[in-house]
């Protein structure tokens, strides 16, 4: 049973739940990089114009855009596990019909598969804010980074799955849409062991905290919203197109899956002492230099299309992403009050995975559809980047130039 909200925090508590969420990342997570690797193929294969390979991709995160709100509210009514179970559900579904998709050679029915992996999308999204609900303020950015952490493994575990299962029946890809059904079912099972209070209803008089609007316009909040929404959304636009550009420039589906297992490490590794430099350097220059390492990663792939480039620039990407995106959420995180939980972290994933929508979108078209060449595509893809990065430099400039006061207000 969940705790009710008044229970006090307790460190053994707060380490219990990481060490569950660090599991669910790991396990569960581990269908994203499965997803990321062969959902642009497997659309390239159905899809009657090429231009339109990655849109399951856009499908799956424009589900998990609409789900944000909706799975924020059930957690902030009936908690946490419920809204990771439903993520859980959805997940398999979702998968059982994409798999019916490719066997049925229906590019409509494949995105409606997408469609539902984008709520266990958003549901993955919270494991980061769970991680902060019974952590104390000192621990909050080690147990955000940590249960990111929790992805490194899914970084092995996913890509090798797909080695795998890719070819292991007759169709190809749909071996892997139905090994992620079964780490759905599995993964579900460890939230029993998750330990998360139930937030109280509020009572008549209760302080219900700001409203979305003023949430938004909240300095801090906005410029953590903006930097998570650049870092992950453009992570997303390059890491969608790379299988494309790896097959596309004559390397083979294992070279693209061990490029994506690179990239997802990178990601994760960090986030061993992601939370440490945050607390001692601060998070703004924890973000600050997370927008540098994702420009490096657009210069590195714009110097060439030969494999080891390719490495290089999603392991950069992966870096970049992370201490842009953590740094983002533990900046949110401390930046409003527990009654504003379910209505600020839903506003949030809804903008992040607004943003990252747009760009796996514009991903398959800049690939496929600009210049007449693979190389061409790929460039297009980093070239976009640059106004993004530039927009989220700016913000937090501007945040550090305020008057420390009036960065809450």
């Amino acid at each position: 049973m969940e705790n009710t909200a008044d229970s006090p925090l307790s460190e053994a508590r707060a380490r219990r739940n990481v060490w569950v969420l660090v599991a669910a990342q790991a396990l569960l997570g581990a269908q994203m990089p499965m997803i990321f690797t062969i959902a642009g193929l497997a659309g390239q294969s159905l899809a009657s114009n090429k231009c339109w390979a990655t849109l399951s991709i856009t499908i799956m995160v424009i589900g998990s855009m609409l789900s944000a709100t909706p799975l924020s509210a059930i957690m902030q009514r009936y908690g946490r596990r419920v809204g990771f179970w439903i993520g859980t559900l959805a997940g398999a579904l979702g998968a059982g019909i994409g798999a019916y998709g490719l066997m049925i050679a229906s590019f409509e029915v494949f995105l409606i598969g997408a469609l539902f992996s984008g709520t266990y999308m958003s549901a993955q999204g919270f494991y980061r804010f769970a991680a902060a609900d019974t952590s104390s303020d000192a621990f909050r950015p080690k147990a955000i980074s940590w249960v990111m952490a929790g992805g490194l493994l899914s970084a092995v575990i996913g890509p090798q799955l797909v080695k795998v299962t890719v070819e292991g029946m007759v169709v190809p890809f749909v071996g892997t849409y139905l090994a992620v059904i079964v780490l759905n079912l599995v993964g579900s099972f460890l939230f029993l062991f998750l330990d998360i209070p139930k937030p109280e209803a509020p009572k008549p008089g209760d302080a219900r905290g700001r409203t979305r609007w003023e949430l938004i316009r909240t300095p801090r909040i906005a410029v953590a919203v903006i930097c998570a929404t650049v870092s992950y959304a453009l992570m997303n636009l390059v890491m969608t197109s790379s299988p494309l550009a790896v097959v596309g420039c004559g390397f083979s589906k294992s070279n693209a899956a061990d490029v994506v297992t690179a990239h997802v490490l990178a990601m994760y590794v960090p986030s061993f002492f992601t939370g440490h430099l945050i607390v001692r350097f601060g998070v703004e220059k924890i973000i600050a230099l997370g927008l540098v390492i994702l420009a490096a990663a657009g210069a590195m792939a714009l110097t060439g299309v030969e494999l080891e480039n390719l490495f290089i620039a999603l392991i950069l990407l992966g870096i970049g992403w992370n201490f842009g995106f953590i740094g983002g959420t533990t900046m949110l995180a401390s930046a409003h009050s527990p009654a504003e939980r379910g209505r600020m972290q839903g506003l949030n994933d809804l903008i992040v995975f607004g943003g990252v929508t747009l760009a796996s979108l514009s991903s398959g078209g800049l690939m496929n559809c600009s210049g007449g060449s693979v190389e061409e595509g790929w460039q297009a893809v980093n070239i976009a980047m640059l106004p993004f990065l530039i927009l989220a430099g700016a913000a937090l400039i501007w945040l550090a130039l305020r008057p420390k006061e009036h960065r809450e207000a």
